[in-house]
């Protein structure tokens, strides 16, 4: 079903059974395959491929010769009937790659709203993240990989497979990240390395001063004390009941798999 409003450039092809909302604006030399869900007010610039199970929120914009809902790269995909799944109002820049699920995965890869991905970004099979991310140009996220919420990820940087990003985290720029990094802590280097707190992330500027110094406090705790991670997440699970914002390490630190940096 295509929406009358819709506006669909005449050499582009829409295969039967696409659903495309009011106000859809698709550019020349455009596909999209069926099995598509494209949410009203989204804009799909020239030469874009929309493949798969792929179902895309409304008002995002989609820059020109991008490949959106391909098939998982991971060797052991056997065409099965997985999703991507974008969320409402992002930015996806020029020539971004983003795959769908597996089954040995979540089935899906999610994109939640209000992210920014610019130029040339690739997101793999199987990841997720949240809402209000930034990813900058030619910056890669391998299968599995989760971002929490205003993950802020520089240029030209790699994430290994199941890493986990807890929110409002900062990845400099050319970093290469190999395990799971913390909420609102920032890394850089060739390898990615803890290089203090991301201070300039919008929760934790919002937050109350006491909740900053106890955030302090966590980081000292991590890496000027070196305390063992049980011993943090023991603090952590007794913290959390009077600093909300501490629920964020409670969650990250229940779910990290590959260990965090140190």
């Amino acid at each position: 079903m295509i929406s009358a409003s819709a506006r669909i450039a005449d050499n582009s092809v829409i295969e039967p059974g696409v659903i495309i909302g009011a106000r859809v604006s698709i550019g020349p030399f455009c596909f999209i395959s069926a099995g598509v869900e494209i949410g009203e007010g989204t804009t799909i610039a020239s030469h874009t491929v929309i493949n798969g199970l792929t179902r895309i929120g409304r008002d995002n914009v989609i820059g020109q010769f991008s490949s959106i809902g391909e098939a998982s790269q991971d060797l052991k995909y056997a065409g099965e009937p997985t999703t991507l799944t974008i969320g409402d109002r992002n930015r996806i820049g020029k020539y971004a790659t983003l795959h769908r699920g597996t089954l040995q995965g979540c089935q899906r890869t999610v994109i939640g709203h209000d992210n920014d991905l610019r130029d040339n970004v690739h997101v793999a099979h199987d990841c997720i993240i949240g809402d209000g991310a930034y990813l900058g140009d030619h910056s890669g996220l391998a299968g599995h990989v989760e971002l929490g919420d205003a993950v802020w990820v520089g240029v030209r940087c790699a994430v290994h497979q199941f890493c986990i990003i807890g929110a409002h985290a900062r990845l400099a720029d050319a970093t290469l990240l190999v395990q799971d990094l913390p909420p609102f802590v920032q890394a850089g280097g060739h390898r990615a390395k803890p290089d203090g707190l991301h201070l300039a992330a919008p929760a934790f500027l919002a937050a109350d001063p006491q909740q900053q110094r106890v955030i302090h406090s966590l980081y000292d705790m991590l890496y000027h004390r070196a305390m063992p991670l049980e011993e943090v997440r023991h603090e952590v699970t007794h913290l959390s009941v009077e600093y909300p914002l501490l629920s964020l390490f409670l969650d990250f630190f229940t779910r990290s798999t590959r260990g965090i940096i140190r």
